[in-house]
């Protein structure tokens, strides 16, 4: 897919303002930066040579924005599924279940993704009894937007052999009445039991689902994403194959492959190590989960919630467990990438990193995704681990100001705590973890920015404010931060001679103003020097 003929890119206001007008083009040859300068500049050296020619057009160029947390497979589905992202109440979610019920062939399954019951008013989810009658006769599964809890109908718990009797699984327990009967919710590794009864997707199926969402990441402006996907996929063979085929058919976007634990015997089968592959797509570290979400209380915290004293979350992993997977990796040559979201969880990871170092086994860092809630001792023993920190500013306008409740006052002065992380030298990176919220980048840097809501009024200093960022901070997150997490901030994240030839373009200056962040729209994505999506 790479042209043989170099390209000159020419009239973009390249940059934030403090560097427009000092170049105005780029010069690329074989998906590699090899001029930066104004078109008369370029033009000039170019004299007596064959190139083609891209023309901006007065448009607003980035070093090519890098999603450093999603999930492209889940992506995909959401672009298919019930999505609830934007309903406001229950009744609201029931009349969806309704009508995609009466669209659905008799007893089929029926998936929806991204309710979230604090969104809603007043703040409460369906009642099992509310979703037997939405759905009929269809067996029902819904995942909250945190990914880390579910709904279901009778139906499927019927489907899937669970009563009121059966035992909760390790790592994950079924919502229950006070006379022990089911109340619909399933809580992290739970969901297992009911997944396996699901019909499962085909190859083709799976790579629509891939298609769909890379096609998606371009048109929002992303060159690149890092991604886990090998829990819908099935397979790391799978997962290549399908990149492969879609590359071969012009879908041009970057991925950087985070490997789940469950799968490192076929790494290892394979003989793949971090770092491998080629500039489509690498192979990341070993993701691991070590708690579950705050909006369902399975974050796990040192201390109880605020709001439910009676639970403290919970670990996926026990300690030595989560030791046994690190150590694992470590003898294949893989850093860990650990979702920890709770101060409890944190220290779990934490200890696992400090009792198996990771110098000298590979170039690529530890990564420590989420991070919501630290103290001051947490974040120091992160700086001295020199780890990167996977980060989605768009959790804030999410999460707040409900959160507040669930984790108490107490815990205020370290949670979502970018800037102190950032300040404290802590390296971070700048990700969505779509689907659970939007993949667009710009509302990411919005997030950053404001810590307040698109469109949202209030608070006009944002949740927190004392932990927002500049413009520049927060895009670098999405640029040089992605490629420092992935070990490529010599090849991939800025514009200038040598580096990948990987332009976001926008079709305004996203510095004007805070708006200018929720107004931006991509004209133009290039990756490795080819026109990936044009609007």
């Amino acid at each position: 897919m790479i042209k043989k003929q170099g390209i000159l890119f020419k009239n973009g206001r390249i940059g934030l303002k403090a560097v427009q007008g000092r170049t105005d083009a780029v010069y690329t040859e074989n998906g590699v930066i090899r001029a930066v300068g104004t078109a008369k500049e370029l033009e000039l050296q170019l004299s007596g040579r064959e190139y083609g020619i891209v023309d901006w057009d007065g448009a607003f160029v980035l070093p090519g924005l890098v999603d450093s947390h999603m999930h492209l497979s889940m992506q995909g589905v959401k672009l298919e599924a019930l999505d609830f992202s934007d309903t406001l109440s229950k009744e609201e979610m029931l009349m969806q279940i309704r009508r995609r019920a009466e669209q659905t062939p008799q007893g089929e399954w029926i998936f929806g993704l991204n309710w979230n019951e604090n969104a809603f008013s007043p703040a409460a989810a369906p009642t099992i009894a509310e979703l037997d009658e939405a759905a009929g006769d269809h067996p029902l599964y819904l995942t909250r937007t945190c990914f880390h809890a579910y709904l279901a109908n009778g139906e499927a718990f019927r489907r899937a052999g669970i009563s009121g009797d059966t035992p909760d699984p390790p790592s994950g327990a079924f919502g229950r009445c006070e006379g022990g009967q089911l109340n619909g919710w399933i809580y992290e590794e739970a969901s297992k039991l009911l997944t396996v009864v699901q019909p499962q997707p085909d190859y083709a199926a799976k790579k629509a689902a891939i298609r769909r969402a890379c096609e998606y990441a371009l048109s929002l402006g992303l060159t690149g994403v890092h991604t886990e996907d090998l829990r819908y996929l099935g397979g790391i063979d799978i997962m290549r194959r399908i990149h492969r085929e879609l590359r071969e058919e012009g879908v041009l976007l970057r991925s950087h492959q985070l490997i789940f634990h469950d799968y490192l015997d076929e790494a290892e089968g394979l003989g793949l190590r971090a770092g491998d592959g080629d500039e489509w797509l690498r192979i990341g570290a070993v993701k691991i989960f070590s708690d579950g979400a705050i909006g369902g209380r399975t974050a796990l915290l040192n201390a109880p919630y605020h709001d439910s004293p009676e639970t403290s979350g919970m670990a996926i992993h026990p300690r030595s467990e989560l030791h046994g997977i690190t150590a694992r990796a470590r003898s294949l040559g893989y850093p860990i990438a650990v979702h920890a979201i709770g101060d409890g969880a944190a220290d779990l990871t934490l200890g696992a990193m400090e009792a198996y170092p990771l110098q000298g086994i590979t170039r690529l860092p530890d990564r420590f995704i989420h991070a919501q809630v630290l103290d001051a001792a947490l974040l120091e023993r992160m700086t001295r681990l020199q780890m990167i920190a996977d980060i989605q500013p768009r959790f804030v306008p999410s999460d707040f100001p409900w959160v507040l409740e669930r984790v108490g006052p107490e815990r205020t002065d370290y949670l979502y705590a970018w800037k102190k992380m950032i300040d404290a030298g802590v390296i971070c990176a700048g990700g969505s973890d779509a689907p659970i919220e939007p993949l667009n980048p710009l509302l990411g840097l919005h997030a950053a920015v404001t810590r307040r809501r698109p469109g949202g009024l209030e608070p006009a200093e944002g949740y927190l404010p004392h932990e927002r960022l500049s413009l520049e901070k927060a895009l670098w997150l999405f640029t040089e931060g992605s490629a420092l997490a992935a070990a490529e901030q010599h090849e991939r994240g800025q514009i200038r001679e040598g580096f990948a030839a990987d332009f976001t373009v926008l079709d305004r200056d996203i510095a004007q103003d805070e708006e200018s962040l929720l107004e931006a729209r991509a004209l133009m994505t290039v990756v490795n020097g080819e026109v990936a999506y044009r609007a």
